[in-house]
C-alpha cells in the first residue's frame, strides 16, 4: 500500500477545539476550515454543538463533542444526561472519558456498565460513541480492561486520551488497543498528534482516526490554525 499523502489523510482528522477560552469566532474558523480541508469532523465543547451542527448542515463534516470530560470523575447518570443533550443538540459523535479509577481498580462490571449506558444513549440519538481511555493515567491491564468493556459495551471506538493528563498518543498504545478491538473497533488517536509523520506512525500502528488540534499543520494548508489548544 502506498503512503497516504497529507491531503489524503484530512479523511481520518477530528479537527479539534476544546479549550476552555474558545470563543465563537474560533468555532466558525474551525468549521470553515473543516469544510474546505475535507477533515472528517468537528469536535467542540457542548456548548458549541448546536452551533456547529446547523453550520455543518450537508457539509459531510461530522459534529463531534465530548462528556465526561477532561476528567471521566462523574456519575454515569450525568454522562447518559450530557449525551442526550449533545444528540438532541445535533451532535452525530460522542467522545466518552471512561471512570478512570474504575479501570485502575479493576472494576470491569462497573467500567462495561457505564460505557453501555452511555453508548445506548448516543445510539438511540443516532450517533456513535468513541471511549477515552486516558492511556497516560491507566495500567497496562487498565488499558486492556477498557479494550474489551467498551467492545462488550456496544461503543463504536476507543481513544487514546483527551490531551489534557499529560502524555497523549504513542504507537505502543494504539498496538495494544489494535491488538484488542482492531477490526472491530475504531481506534483514535489523540493528544501530542500534530504532524504528517506523527499521524503515519500511528496509524500505522492501527489508528483508523485522529484527533488534532494542529489538522491544518498535518495537511500541509497555510497555517492558520487559532491555537486550538490541546487534544
Amino acid at each position: 500500500m502506498s503512503t497516504p499523502t497529507p491531503h489524503e489523510l484530512a479523511g481520518l482528522i477530528d479537527h479539534t477545539v476544546l479549550k476552555p477560552d474558545t470563543d465563537q469566532a474560533t468555532v466558525r474558523r474551525v468549521i470553515s476550515e473543516a469544510v474546505e480541508h475535507g477533515f472528517a469532523a468537528v469536535c467542540i465543547n457542548p456548548k458549541w454543538v448546536r452551533l456547529t451542527a446547523e453550520a455543518l448542515a450537508g457539509t459531510g463534516v461530522k459534529t463531534c463533542t465530548v462528556v465526561g470530560f477532561p476528567l471521566g470523575a462523574t456519575t454515569t447518570a450525568q454522562k447518559v444526561a450530557e449525551a442526550q443533550d449533545a444528540v438532541s443538540s445535533g451532535a452525530e459523535e460522542v467522545d466518552m472519558v471512561v471512570d478512570i479509577a474504575d479501570a485502575n481498580a479493576g472494576d470491569a462490571d462497573a467500567v462495561q456498565a457505564q460505557i453501555a449506558a452511555v453508548a445506548a444513549a448516543a445510539h438511540a440519538g443516532g450517533a456513535i460513541l468513541k471511549v477515552i481511555l486516558e492511556t497516560t493515567l491507566l495500567t497496562e491491564e487498565a488499558k486492556v480492561l477498557v479494550c474489551r468493556a467498551a467492545e462488550a459495551a456496544g461503543a463504536d471506538f476507543v481513544k487514546t486520551s483527551t490531551g489534557f493528563a499529560g502524555g497523549g498518543a504513542t504507537v505502543e498504545d494504539i498496538s495494544l488497543m489494535h491488538r484488542e478491538v482492531g477490526g472491530r473497533l475504531g481506534i483514535k488517536a489523540s493528544g501530542g498528534v500534530r504532524t504528517y509523520e506523527d499521524v503515519l506512525a500511528v496509524v500505522g500502528a492501527g489508528a483508523t482516526r485522529i484527533g488534532a488540534s494542529s489538522s491544518l499543520d498535518i495537511v500541509g494548508a497555510e497555517n492558520t490554525s487559532s491555537g486550538s489548544g490541546a487534544y
